[in-house]
């Protein structure tokens, strides 16, 4: 982290200020264990534990100081006291962002979100220094514990942008305000908060609420909702897809199944080849949006071939792990019916037997049930040989494919009945796509896969 004054931290968040003014701080954590000299410990009062309790804990291994909305008892601690703890977390990442003036560039949408960021950060580090969202720190508290890893050599920073509900995302834009604004697409996700598409489509283009002469727009102009945005603030958007009349629009594209494709992608002022390491049409158009990215700002088409072919993988994100006999498509950080049919896609394209483990998906809204039964009709049309699912409303994914007699459907209630029988049905040399919405933890049946041994 970029050092900084504890008394210019309390002008960036305001509040009262006790204690050493001119103490340096050079890291921000809320988790009192990470504290260290020099931390500035945020306690933050949560639903499960209230981070005043570790304030003695944090200081203990040396933590500078402490942010906090309650007044410590060890009144020799040095601390900033204000209403709200988040709130100014977000203030000082904020501030931290003006601070440094670098390139931003801010990635938002219903699917492909980390991909795309991985897509994008790739690209901009053949030329930059770039600090990237890690993990799911993508909320209003994720994004500013991201800025906070933010170091003096860096040049850019490509933070990924999570939302479920309206405000949330000029919330983060207010933190962020990106000078590149990427939507990936516009997807039946969070729709009991957001309604339906179209209002997903105004929760997310609150991105571009802190946009300014000479920012960005990058759109996927294939969607049907992101292809209406014309003009934001007089800035014309740039649009990426397969689509011709699109600005950056890929063909000849060569399917080369678990090892990715190969396209030639065009630009409004060239076209080259590349190969894209990861399979599926969906790490296209992460391509082509990286792409865009890249050429706003100015990178070569050789810098952005390399960042490209050089992406690496990232668990639970369409990471292909082969291992224990089997190849496992670890996809299981999340889904959701775009993304599911999306993975599906892919699995149908190896040359190996095509094992299909699904379970269900959140925040689907009063259409849960048709929604699942939608990815079981995709899973019918396509060649895949054993669909297992588990969970409640993944069995309408089950009865949906079932359609297709040439697919095995085997439904489980819970992941101990997928661990009894997954042996009988997984065989040596099998391709198992692993997908559901994060809260099945379906990262235990990753580890289950790759751990234990297979009998046939």
């Amino acid at each position: 982290m970029i050092s900084l004054k504890l008394s210019e931290i309390q002008q960036a968040c305001g509040g009262e200020l006790h204690g050493n003014k001119d103490a340096e701080i050079t890291s921000i954590t809320t988790d009192s264990r990470a504290a260290k000299e020099g931390s500035l410990f945020a306690a933050i009062a949560g639903e499960r534990t209230d981070g005043h309790n570790y304030i003695e804990a944090a200081t203990r291994l040396g933590a500078a100081a402490v942010l906090c909305e309650k007044r410590p008892q060890n009144t020799e601690i040095s601390y900033i006291l204000t209403g709200s703890t988040l709130k100014a977390l977000q203030d000082i990442a904020a501030y931290m962002l003006i601070k440094k003036n670098i390139i931003r560039v801010g990635i938002g949408g219903s699917v492909g979100k980390t991909s795309t960021k991985e897509a994008v950060a790739s690209v901009l580090e053949q030329r930059f220094s770039v600090l990237k969202t890690q993990g799911n720190f993508n909320n209003n508290l994720g994004v500013p514990l991201t800025v906070f890893n933010l170091e003096e050599e860096n040049e850019a920073a490509v933070i990924e942008m999570g939302i479920d509900d309206f405000g949330q995302m000029d919330e983060l834009a207010s933190i962020v305000r990106p000078n590149i604004c990427v939507l990936t697409n516009i997807g039946d996700c969070h729709l009991e908060n957001l309604g339906d598409r179209n209002g997903v489509l105004r929760a997310k283009t609150e991105m571009f609420n802190y946009l300014k002469e000479g920012d960005s727009i990058v759109l996927n102009g294939d969607d049907e909702h992101l292809s209406t945005v014309k003009c934001v603030k007089g800035i014309k958007p740039v649009f990426f897809g397969l689509k011709p009349e699109n600005d950056f629009y890929a063909d000849n594209i060569s399917d080369m199944g678990l090892n990715g494709s190969r396209c030639e992608i065009h630009t409004p002022d060239g076209t080259f080849g590349v190969h894209i390491p990861k399979p599926g049409i969906h790490m296209v158009y992460n391509a082509l949006a990286a792409t865009a990215a890249g050429r706003i700002l100015e990178l070569s088409f050789e810098e952005i071939q390399a960042g490209i072919e050089g992406q690496e993988n990232v668990s639970g994100r369409f990471n292909i792990i082969n291992e224990n006999d089997i190849c496992i498509i670890d996809d299981c950080y999340n889904a959701n019916p775009m993304s599911m049919k999306a993975s599906l896609e892919v699995l149908s394209k190896a040359d190996t037997r095509k094992i299909a483990v699904l379970g269900d998906m959140g925040e689907l809204g009063e259409n849960e049930v048709k929604l699942h039964e939608q990815v079981g009709d995709k899973a019918a049309s396509l060649d895949i040989d054993v669909l297992m699912t588990i969970g409640t409303l993944s069995k309408n994914i089950a009865k949906a494919a079932m359609k297709n007699p040439n697919i095995k459907v085997v439904m489980f209630d819970d992941r101990e009945g997928f661990y009894k029988k997954a042996g009988d049905l997984i065989k040596k040399g099998d391709t198992v796509l692993v997908k559901a919405s994060h809260f099945m933890k379906f990262d235990e049946i990753v580890k289950y896969l790759r751990e234990t041994a297979l009998d046939n």
